[in-house]
């Protein structure tokens, strides 16, 4: 296993890390990869001056899980205590649906989730994100009620609440058959989950502008916020994937763009990052890498906006 340290010359040719790192007054971070082991996503993050960051921790299109070691999970923990990387939130597997009709398929999604439960649990992971999932041949409300049931199977006997676990459904892009599409359904269905398991919600702001929310203008943004705390509720957004959109209001398309250069624009995330309502969420970008150092490209963009801390 392959660790660095602080002032240890990097083999791997990262880039040097940030020396002092720019302080700002958010948690601010990007999903990093575990190439090489999950553990190595905490030294990455650190090198990209973030101090929050979200990981996979398995390959998100197999089935097929990821076998963590105990000395893995313990680096993780020893570096993001030494880097102050905190939180921690995992990203489930795409081909989990918690929601489907297909019970075999169903069956497979709820061991995967189970897995990705186990995995955050030895990680010291404090979110889980989960996309709640699409459906076909039923209703909505059905649907919402078989994605909760599921979480709950999949949660039996794991004590997330004293593990420091919390599940983070986050918001889609309103797609015909996808769930989470609107601020009320992710308020249902935190609200089918609370007696079971410790939940709150993400919020990804290229899913909030293509699924009709307007976010770019200052009224647009205003009302949308207040429609969000009506429904879910601000103090329940723990995460905010921050991501510009490359299609337009409403396009239902789910297209990830640099930090200030889609739809939305510098103002959308100036405003989230410089919100007091906001102040206890991290801010998370999932944007692309098109050419190297996009990610600490787009990490410095975040820090940029916010206030110094």
């Amino acid at each position: 296993m392959v660790v660095f340290h602080p002032g240890e010359k990097d083999p791997l040719n990262w880039p040097p890390p940030q020396n002092p790192p720019t302080r700002t007054s958010r948690r601010i971070g990007i999903h990093t990869s575990i190439a090489g082991g999950v553990e190595l996503a905490a030294e990455r993050a650190y090198r990209l001056g973030c101090n929050a960051f979200q990981i996979f921790s398995s390959s998100p299109r197999q089935w097929r899980p990821y076998e963590l070691g105990c000395k893995q999970c313990e680096e993780m923990k020893r570096l993001r205590q030494l880097y102050d990387l905190k939180p921690l939130a995992i990203h489930s597997n795409y081909l989990i649906n918690l929601a489907g009709t297909n019970a075999p398929f169903l069956k497979k999604s709820i061991a995967a989730f189970r897995g990705e439960l186990e995995r955050a649990l030895a990680l010291g992971a404090e979110y889980l994100v989960l996309h709640p999932g699409s459906f076909r041949g039923a209703s909505r409300e059905q649907d919402l009620e078989r994605t909760a049931r599921s979480i709950a199977e999949s949660s039996e006997g794991l004590d997330l609440a004293k593990g420091g676990l919390t599940v983070l459904i986050e918001n889609t892009a309103g797609a015909e058959y996808s769930l989470g599409g609107t601020f009320e359904q992710v308020a249902e269905l935190l609200a089918l989950l609370r007696p079971t398991v410790p939940v709150g919600a993400c919020i990804d702001t290229c899913h909030t502008h293509v699924a009709g929310y307007d976010i770019v203008s200052a009224d647009g943004r205003t009302l949308t916020l207040r429609h969000l705390e009506q429904t879910v509720g601000l103090k329940n957004v723990h995460v905010w994937h921050c991501n510009d959109a490359k299609a337009e209001r409403g396009s239902r398309l789910d297209r990830h763009e640099h930090i200030g250069q889609g739809k939305l624009g510098l103002d959308v995330f100036r405003a989230l990052l410089n919100d007091r309502r906001l102040k206890h969420a991290a801010f998370i970008a999932e944007t692309p890498i098109d050419k190297p150092g996009d990610d600490l490209r787009n990490v410095d963009a975040l820090k940029a906006l916010s206030r110094p801390g």
